[in-house]
């Protein structure tokens, strides 16, 4: 039998939760504005998420959070934070390992052909980059492509990754992280490409400045209509973000990321999104998951 003053400390957190109205006028606009769905099905998560900014602006719960949003006018002060907390950052180092070996074994060879071979100049963009393990995975083996090139020609490259949260961008930017988060790195590349520290809490790591000076960050909600971004891009990451929209978003954001693929390019998207390019104008299926824009108008701007 629970001592009364454990029921106690139980009340409130069984209480504590967002009105109805306020949980659909959420859903609505992160629906509106990230493209997530927030079906029911997913309120215990962003309820929880939430409860983190209940306690950084000092409210009492999480009704009184929804009624600061929409009835007393805090939403556009907390917009970001809103914005930071329910979206998915799922990401790890070496995630999905088949496209690493994919963009090292196949990738790069047929876009250096495409390049001529000798002086290559590769364009990545880690779409939904999140807090940058996806775009230092891809340093780290396009750099060790380039220190191995035996063939006369160079190999260079630059990293974009982009994501709609400014929380996890700051991560990226730092490049600092839990010891543990590198585990999935092969033993060579966190002796090439890893620096330790000891904090007093914890063991963290960084990112060597090799690699960072070769990787940017830039916020992007994939939702605009419009990318600010080259258009002569070689590999376009876009992994395990489609699954949260629906097929006519899919479709608008896959034909915007495609729209900046050189001829010939790459487009890699997560394994539960294994249909999600089918059908895309521009693009061909050249193995599960992966896509890529027709090669024939590079052939043609340089006949």
């Amino acid at each position: 039998m629970s001592s009364p003053a454990k029921a106690a400390q139980k009340g409130p957190a069984m209480s504590d939760h967002l009105e109805d109205k306020h949980f659909a006028a959420i859903a609505a606009l992160v629906e509106r504005d990230a493209g997530i769905k927030l079906p029911q099905t997913k309120r215990t998560m962003v309820e929880g998420r939430l409860r983190k900014r209940v306690r950084a602006t000092g409210l009492a719960d999480l009704a009184d959070y929804g009624r600061l949003l929409f009835e007393r006018g805090g939403l556009e002060k907390e917009y970001v934070h809103l914005i930071d907390c329910v979206s998915t950052n799922k990401t790890d180092f070496f995630r999905e390992p088949s496209h690493f070996e994919f963009l090292a074994q196949r990738a790069v060879p047929a876009l250096r052909k495409l390049q001529g071979g000798r002086q290559t100049q590769l364009k990545i963009w880690s779409a939904a980059c999140s807090i940058g393990a996806e775009a230092y995975t891809i340093a780290m083996v396009l750099q060790d492509l380039a220190s191995n090139t035996r063939d006369g020609g160079s190999l260079s490259f630059s990293i974009l990754g982009t994501d709609i949260s400014t929380q996890v961008l700051a991560t990226a930017r730092a490049a600092i992280y839990p010891a543990s988060f590198i585990e999935p790195v092969p033993a060579a590349m966190q002796q090439r490409y890893v620096m330790r520290a000891r904090s007093a809490s914890q063991e963290t790591v960084r990112i060597v400045p090799e690699l960072r000076r070769k990787t940017a960050f830039e916020h992007l909600n994939l939702m605009d209509e419009r990318y600010p971004f080259d258009r002569d891009v070689d590999v376009i990451f876009c992994r395990n973000v489609l699954i949260y929209f629906d097929r006519p978003t899919q479709a608008a954001v896959l034909s915007r990321l495609t729209s900046h693929l050189r001829p010939g390019g790459y487009l890699l998207l997560g394994h539960s999104e294994s249909m999600a390019g089918a059908g895309v104008p521009g693009l061909r299926s050249v193995a599960p998951t992966i896509y890529q824009a027709d090669p024939v108008g590079l052939r043609r701007n340089a006949a």
